[in-house]
């Protein structure tokens, strides 16, 4: 069911114009330059509700849309910034899986040969009802099928992304570490409420890790995000504590360099995803080699673009939203010279001339058209 490398620009919503490695690129490369796996659920998102539902009462959402979540919203983020994405994932045999497969197969141009459909499984689905820049989820879903262990799995990628699991080891990024993948790895919330650092094991076969300020602290026991990142560069060699608002913090220990970067003032309409797309924006700028600063910055730009959209792999902004963003603030009076100066690097990636108006819209997707011939 796969198929080899996909061309950097395929399908309606694959619009990659920029290659960021296209100068690294030699014909001893990986075929991939990230590699994911995990559960690809159904999302369907509901939008422009005027508040949380009421127990008892019947609330009217003004929009919907539906797309591939789970794990879909990082590959989808990866290969919009033009990165050559892999994914292995179980889908099911209905209708939501074809769909999924189909729009990140073809809509994408995501690589699913690791991938299967699971006859007689149940996709999972996951409801999101959006207000007042907050989400609220009910998801579904049955028992995962069983690993099927492949022979080129995981294939060998430039960096593969994780979610590491507390208390639990996934044999295979110790196996593409082995190969020369350089693993970057996020964590959820460990419900145990251990917050053992000993207890992610796979950290060590990891060449940066990202979690979120509260997640920092707790697994370090620092008083601060910043204090938390210098003590997780004792584990990892980049680490990467997100701030929310006050944007991130960076330790890189090869180098003993330190980044910190502001966060972009938006209007946030749906946080979902954003978590993922950041990541994205940090891997993509990590294997172009960019300077720290740069990184950050980057992973934080397409985080804020992300929130401004509904949705999750609907949100992940592609380099048409980046540019057009960055046309758009270098055309404002009154710009604060030295921000503009934190984002100067885009103008060697984006073209020159802004190809579509700001602010853009996506049209948003719904499973159940039937195409006119």
């Amino acid at each position: 069911m796969g198929k080899g490398p996909s061309p950097i620009t395929q399908g309606p919503h694959c619009q990659a114009e920029v290659d960021p490695l296209a100068a690294l690129r030699t014909p001893a490369d990986p075929p991939w330059d990230v590699y994911l796996t995990g559960t690809v659920f159904l999302d369907i998102i509901f939008t422009g509700l005027d508040s949380a539902p009421v127990r008892g009462t019947e609330s009217w959402a003004r929009g919907m849309g539906s797309s591939p979540g789970g794990v879909a919203n990082m590959a989808t983020a990866l290969a919009r910034l033009g990165l050559r994405t892999a994914l292995a994932a179980a889908f099911g045999d209905d209708h939501y899986g074809d769909y999924c497969w189909d729009a990140l197969e073809q809509g994408e141009g995501i690589d699913l040969a690791q991938s299967r459909t699971v006859p007689g499984w149940h996709s999972p689905v996951t409801v999101s009802m959006a207000y007042e820049g907050e989400r609220t989820m009910v998801s579904h879903g049955h028992e995962p099928p069983p690993e099927e262990p492949a022979p080129d799995c995981p294939p060998r990628a430039r960096a593969a992304v994780a979610s590491l699991v507390p208390g639990r080891r996934a044999p295979w990024i110790a196996q593409a570490a082995a190969r020369g993948t350089r693993i970057f790895a996020d964590v959820g919330w460990d419900d145990t409420g251990a917050w053992d650092l000993a207890g992610l094991a796979d950290l060590e076969h990891c060449e940066a890790f990202l979690p979120n300020a509260e997640e920092a602290m707790r697994y370090t026991g620092a008083d601060c995000p910043r204090a938390a990142a210098h003590a997780l560069a004792e584990h990892v060699p980049l680490a990467v504590v997100t701030l929310g608002a006050d944007g991130a913090y960076a330790v890189d220990r090869r180098t003993g360099c330190t980044a910190e970067v502001p966060a972009i003032a938006v209007e946030a309409l749906d946080p979902t995803g954003a978590g993922d797309v950041f990541v994205a924006g940090f891997v993509a700028g990590t294997l172009a080699g960019w300077p720290l600063a740069d990184r950050l910055a980057f992973a934080g730009l397409t985080a804020a673009l992300s929130v401004q959209e509904f949705g999750g792999s609907l949100s992940a902004p592609g380099w048409s939203e980046i540019a057009a963003w960055w046309h758009e603030v270098r055309s404002l009076d009154r710009q604060d010279p030295a921000a503009l100066r934190r984002y100067a690097f885009l103008s060697a990636l984006v073209p020159q001339e802004q190809a579509r108006p700001w602010p853009l819209r996506r049209a948003v997707p719904t499973i159940g058209f039937r195409h006119s011939a």
